[in-house]
């Protein structure tokens, strides 16, 4: 029976092998023709999924990673990147053949001959290696074959580099999901933590765990020793779109920190399954907390929440900096990373502030002079409802006279109304909605029916016996249906008690809502997120938005640029600002900032480039801060007054943060530079100008890693890009004002040290 079993299973096995290595063999002779069209996203995963056996995918990269057709796929990636508009296909092959051979490459890459230190640029004695563009298409493709393998393996917990788990989506699920929690710790690594040749070590022995390739390992070696990829862990400049960020950096930290999150998922089961909703059998008391364990883990930055004790909370930590020391290879800053009251202390987190606060800290309800405006409100809108009213009918009363007097006097002049047109069934319609309309409003009016059931009700003398029986019995019949038909619909006592019943359905369930709102305050704890006010203040008052008082005031290094950048690089900053801050409890504070401090520095610094007042620079540009291009076309940038007190939470886009737009400036160059094309990937562009880099934390000389001078959580793009040169085409410097490109877009080539 034994021999039965294992006889298909080796039989089957040794199909599975031959059909991958038919399977590969197709590959590579169909890699040898010309690809003129990129990948489909289910294309993709099937190329890479003809890989995997028996638990394992086996040699991606010269079976995936160097086909052509894959390769064209990375070059759309960063194309789409660095160009909004995005391209055809043939225009895109194109542009990549005129750069180099997709073939060619995949060629190198599948014998091992590719040279990643040719592909290497480096700044200053070499403290930073930047790929240029043949070695980012490399990277991009070794990008998306590694996200279609291990994305769908990641925790659900595990956020960053991964579509559609951003800082937004780990917010939302802070707020949703997170319940009555009482204490918690974000882990700190040391400071400078680079990833050490054994780190790389374990990180090359994880990813043989799932894949079988050594040329891929030995490619993942390479770019970390060349320098092209480095990984520190604390930093502030990841998934910021700083040009020092390798693209391969997220996922690969999530391959590193899989071994922890598995750990988490372990605690969080056992605690489950420790700690039940309820017993079958047994009443459940309506004020019952299970023990949870919450875990939040964005790249490096990892967030663990208890709503049980703080002796288990201490466990927890003690096996979490347990795992990342003796199984990772890391330091962790053990001062750092201790345990908080989440009631009591706010923690900061994806560069906000949390804490734990009872439900009506969120949801406040109304205060005695908010209900007072309302219920003016509510009396002004009413006193407009009867004008309204009484209007309508005055002017029903004076249609219907209209309608009556024409059709008296048709019928006067002849001897019938004749018309055309059958308007007899429009009429009657008209007049039952009115009568209809008029019954309504009758019937809500308790004055109206008390005074007519008094009307209809008086001199009841035919309720009297011995007049009744005087009378014909018919008669006495209609009058009792009549006084009940009376009593029934315009009696004041039903109707009075009708609307007490009303009164008192309302006064009930606003007890109940204050009850339920006061039990949830007492028993409930939710999640408050807070943008770091005093932080976003420090860096509107490092960059120059404001003087030492906190009132706007121009930015001189900006009068070089042209009215419209300037109005572009206010609008980048603030958009991005407004963005990433809201989902935040007080997203008012931000928008005060950005509508104000921002929207009039920016009237300043333009008064002060063309040397007038404010009043003219408003009166020319208005508050709106409207400029016109090259064809005299009006342009708006910065967002209106209006639109900023319409954002919320409602969609959040995940944008990057602020740090590479608010620390970056641009000045054009007047020089006879020969034209260069463009420096953004993939641009055919040569009508380029020239442009200077310069860095704010060396126009102010400050080191970031100064947290008293610098601003704490703010990235910086690496020092050594100060004051280097790049060709951009009109279209990519409006990009890079506004935000919607970083220097990650930007082949590092094209980078020229101009003195």
């Amino acid at each position: 029976m034994v021999f039965q079993l294992r006889v298909p299973s080796l039989y089957t096995r040794g199909i599975s092998s031959s059909l991958r290595n038919l399977s590969t063999a197709s590959l590579l002779l169909n890699s040898n023709k010309t690809v003129t069209e990129p990948l489909a996203k289910s294309e993709l995963e099937s190329i890479v999924l003809k890989q995997y056996s028996h638990g394992k995918f086996y040699s991606i990269l010269q079976n995936a990673v160097a086909l052509p057709s894959v390769l064209l796929t990375a070059c759309q990636n960063l194309s789409i990147a660095a160009n909004s508009s995005g391209s055809s296909s043939t225009e895109l092959t194109d542009r990549v053949s005129r750069r180099f051979s997709i073939e060619e490459m995949g060629r190198e890459i599948r014998e091992g001959r590719f040279d990643i230190r040719s592909c290497c640029v480096g700044f200053e004695r070499e403290s930073l290696v930047l790929p240029n563009l043949k070695l980012k298409v490399l990277i991009e493709a070794i990008r998306m074959v590694l996200e279609i393998v291990y994305d769908d393996r990641f925790a659900t917990f595990c956020y960053g580099g991964r579509v559609g788990m951003g800082r937004h989506t780990a917010i939302r699920y802070l707020k949703n999901s997170v319940e009555n929690p009482r204490w918690w710790f974000r882990v700190s690594f040391a400071r400078e933590m680079f990833f050490s040749d054994r780190n790389v070590d374990k990180l090359c022995g994880f990813v043989e765990e799932k894949i079988s390739d050594g040329l891929l390992v030995e490619m993942i070696k390479k770019l970390f020793e060349f320098g092209i990829l480095r990984i520190e862990l604390g930093g502030c400049d990841k998934g910021r779109g700083f040009p020092q960020e390798c693209g391969l950096s997220s996922i690969l930290i999530n391959v590193y920190f899989d071994r922890l999150d598995k750990e988490i998922q372990d605690m969080r089961l056992k605690m489950k399954l420790k700690n039940p909703h309820g017993v079958k059998g047994e009443e459940v008391n309506v004020f019952y907390k299970p023990v949870n364990i919450y875990a939040v883990r964005y790249l490096d930055e990892i967030l663990l929440i208890t709503s049980g004790s703080k002796m288990m909370t201490m466990e927890l930590k003690k096996r979490v900096v347990d795992v990342l020391e003796e199984r990772l290879d890391l330091r962790v800053d053990r001062v750092n990373t201790s345990i908080h009251s989440a009631v009591s202390e706010k923690i900061s987190f994806l560069g906000m502030y949390l804490q734990a606060v009872p439900p009506s800290v969120l949801r406040p309800p109304m205060s005695e002079k908010a209900v007072r405006a309302m219920k003016k409100y509510e009396r002004q809108k009413e006193v407009r409802r009867v004008e309204l009213r009484n209007a309508r009918e005055r002017n029903r009363k004076t249609l219907g006279l209209k309608i009556f007097r024409h059709v008296l006097k048709k019928l006067k002049q002849s001897n019938g109304f004749k018309c055309e047109y059958e308007i007899e069934n429009e009429v009657r319609d008209i007049f039952r909605t009115w009568g209809d309309e008029v019954m309504q409003e009758f019937m809500g009016s308790l004055e109206e029916r008390w005074k007519w059931h008094w009307l209809l009700t008086r001199g009841d003398f035919l309720s009297l016996r011995h007049i009744r029986e005087k009378l014909p019995q018919d008669l006495i019949d209609a009058y009792d249906e009549f006084q009940e038909q009376v009593d029934k619909h315009l009696s004041p006592t039903q109707a009075k008690k009708e609307l007490d019943d009303e009164e008192r359905r309302a006064e009930e369930e606003e007890e109940q809502r204050y009850a339920e709102r006061t039990v949830q305050d007492l028993t409930k704890l939710c999640m408050k997120v807070s943008a770091p006010e005093e932080l976003v203040r420090k860096a509107v008052k490092l960059v120059g938005f404001t003087n030492n008082m906190g009132r706007p005031r121009p930015i001189s290094h900006l009068l070089a640029l042209e009215d419209s950048d300037i109005i572009k690089w206010y609008a980048g900053v603030g958009r991005k600002w407004l963005d990433f801050f809201c989902c935040c409890h007080n997203y008012k504070m931000v928008k005060i900032i950005v509508s104000y401090h921002m929207r009039f520095s920016c009237i300043l610094t333009l008064a002060e480039k063309h040397r007038s007042t404010k009043r003219e620079a408003i009166r020319h540009y208005t508050k709106d801060l409207k400029v016109s291009d090259h064809y005299g076309k009006e342009e708006l940038h910065f967002p209106l007054e209006r639109e900023v007190k319409m954002m919320g939470d409602k969609n959040l886009s995940d944008p990057r943060p602020v740090d590479g737009t608010l620390s970056l400036l641009l000045i054009r160059l007047a020089s006879d530079e020969p034209l260069h094309s463009c420096a953004a990937s993939f641009c055919e562009r040569s009508d380029t100008i020239m442009y200077r880099v310069y860095l704010l934390q060396n126009r102010l000389q400050i080191n970031p890693l100064d947290e008293e001078k610098w601003v704490r959580g703010m990235g910086a793009i690496h020092s050594a890009l100060n004051r280097k040169c790049l060709p951009l085409c009109s279209a990519h410097i409006s990009d890079v004002y506004l935000g919607n490109m970083t220097f990650q877009d930007v082949d590092g080539s094209s980078f020229i040290d101009l003195k």
